[in-house]
């Protein structure tokens, strides 16, 4: 291909300028860019943890304002923010109460969850509004997650939280030898593990820990979508391994936590005793946290004895459960578990 020229000049040939230089340089950046991706992520959890908390949060919030819309009008009582330690916003929790109680009512405290790399109280705190509507006392609490806190750090907080609750018991509304402990996901994680701290003492020996209450005073928990099996965690694969691994990589503040001490204490699974409060435990049939690690720590506890309510779904239940599905209050299986929830703590606290 030739260009005109004017009237005395050769004609030169048109030079096209390939792009093919522009492309190799674009494919050097990725190449180089993904490298720096890989080797940060090889040294730190930070990046990974920080994208699957922004995809937690942003659930957490929608989730929140799904269960708003079911909170009923009856007058409650808030004491928002109320700090427990010195810790900042960490170590704070919300309490909630019928406006109409006269005296000090059973109490659910209820610990969030979050994959221990997010979440807030103010994500149950609908929750705790529509418990408290039934009678209770409830108490959403916070505590440090991953990786700006590293493990046991979480489990020292929720021991100094109930020692709070224990000593202000008057003022909160509570009634301190009636308690019931309840988390969801990685809250279910710790509620089991204070539940345990609380009922065994080589628990509590192996932690380090006093435990804040007397195993008389916690007379049960309620247990939805839990991990307590860190073993069988290990083992996943996919995306939510990965995902779930680099949690625990974030909340434990170590890649090896699979074999250290810190799988082998928080896997409550392995610890839990025939002293173990009577327990309600609930997973989603299309959870495979449910068949992984709910079900088989529901197994375990009628094992030895322990007084097991359960709700789980059989495998071809439509529509297939979501992990956290309880909290889907427009969804009829999540008010069957609401339900549920509200009979068995009303059975373990009259």
């Amino acid at each position: 291909m030739t260009t005109s020229a004017p009237e005395g000049e050769t004609a030169r040939p048109l030079r096209i300028r390939r792009p093919w230089h522009r492309t190799k340089v674009a494919l050097g950046l990725i190449v180089a860019v993904t490298a720096v991706i890989a080797l940060v992520g090889a040294l730190t959890p930070w990046p990974s943890a920080m994208l699957i908390r922004a995809v937690f949060t942003k659930g957490g919030d929608e989730t929140a304002a799904e269960m708003d819309k079911h909170v009923p009008d009856t007058a409650l009582t808030e004491q928002l923010d109320v700090a427990y330690a010195d810790g900042g916003a960490d170590t704070t929790m919300d309490v909630f109460s019928p406006a109409s109680a006269t005296g000090p009512l059973p109490t659910v405290v209820w610990i969030h969850g979050g994959a221990w790399i997010s979440g807030a109280k103010e994500n149950v705190d609908p929750y705790m509004r529509i418990l408290a509507a039934e009678g209770f006392t409830t108490i959403a609490v916070n505590y440090t997650i991953g990786p700006e806190g590293v493990y046991p750090l979480a489990v020292h907080q929720l021991n100094d939280a109930l020692a709070y609750i224990d000593a202000h018991a008057d003022e909160l509304g509570v009634d301190p030898d009636r308690i019931v402990l309840a988390g969801d996901s990685a809250g279910g994680q710790l509620a089991s593990q204070m539940a345990t701290l609380m009922t065994s003492a080589d628990y509590a020996d192996i932690m380090g820990i006093t435990p804040a209450l007397r195993d008389d005073q916690v007379v049960a928990t309620v247990l939805n979508c839990g991990v307590y099996d860190l073993a069988a965690l290990a083992a996943l694969d996919g995306v939510v391994g990965w995902g779930l691994k680099t949690s625990m990589w974030a909340y434990s503040g170590t890649k090896t936590w699979a074999e250290d001490s810190t799988g082998a204490t928080m896997s409550t699974i392995d610890w839990v005793t025939a002293d173990f409060p009577p327990t309600y435990i609930s997973g989603g049939n299309g959870d495979g946290l449910t068949w992984l690690q709910s079900i088989p720590m529901a197994k375990r506890l009628d094992e030895l004895g322990v007084d097991v309510t359960t709700l789980f779904w059989p495998a071809p239940h439509e529509p297939a459960l979501p992990h956290e599905y309880q909290f889907h209050l427009d969804m009829p299986d999540a008010q069957t578990a609401l339900q549920k929830t509200i009979d068995f703590v009303n059975a373990h606290t009259t």
